[in-house]
């Protein structure tokens, strides 16, 4: 199979792709990010095409270049998906497959640090585009000497599902299937409030779907 593995730079996706055998291709933002994609093909000895740039524009891909686009949590950090979805319906060949993480967006603005005797409170009105984090621009990282350290990050917004769904839909994608998804941590209710495996146990923080291109297919407006 030919895979586009979208705005998925740090090498994890591409050496279980790179091990099967596959055709594959990494797109993404960040140079360092493609850097450790190239660093694990060298290491597992498979082939690997990267490509640096916006996932808004695959203008350098010719249309119908892909078996499967595989996009890990990346759409939210674009404050629209029409152009994303417009490029990857463009980029697959007809009955391709896009695999999609994206933020809960019913649970947009909260985290396990919002806990307050009660419950999670939701606080951010269910409107596309906004940013999900309004009030925190910074992300908590490690440093090369292992310790925590606050950074920049960068702007995420949040799409609906309504927004995510009728958009796939209206361009010709048919949805195989739509998972709530708490990343590498097993949900616990028993935890203690506040901590992250209690929060994912009552609201998954992200979701991920499959959908499969049928051009022809009768879609509903995604305005």
């Amino acid at each position: 199979m030919d895979i586009l593995c979208l705005a998925s730079g740090g090498g994890q996706q591409t050496a279980v792709f790179g091990l099967l055998g596959a055709r594959l291709t990494v797109f993404d933002l960040s140079e360092t990010q493609l850097e450790r994609d190239r660093e694990a093909a060298a290491h597992y000895g498979f082939e690997l095409r990267t490509e640096q740039g916006d996932m808004r524009d695959l203008s350098v891909f010719p249309d119908n270049s892909f078996d499967l686009i595989w996009q890990p949590y990346a759409i939210n950090f674009v404050p629209n998906v029409r152009p994303v979805f417009d490029e990857a319906r463009r980029a697959l060949r007809p009955g391709g497959l896009y695999r999609l993480t994206f933020s809960n967006p019913f649970r947009a603005g909260v985290t396990d640090e919002d806990w307050n005797g009660d419950g999670y409170a939701l606080k951010l009105p269910y409107v596309k585009g906004l940013p999900l984090w309004p009030e925190d621009d910074a992300w908590e990282v490690e440093g090369a000497d292992g310790r925590s350290q606050r950074i920049l990050g960068p702007k995420e917004f949040n799409h609906t599902l309504s927004g995510v769904v009728n958009g796939l839909i209206a361009r010709g994608f048919m949805l195989r299937g739509l998972w709530e998804n708490t990343g590498n941590t097993v949900p616990n209710p028993q935890a203690e409030p506040g901590t992250w495996p209690h929060f994912i146990a009552v609201a998954p923080p992200y979701l991920t779907l499959w959908a499969a291109l049928t051009p022809g297919e009768i879609g509903v407006s995604d305005a």
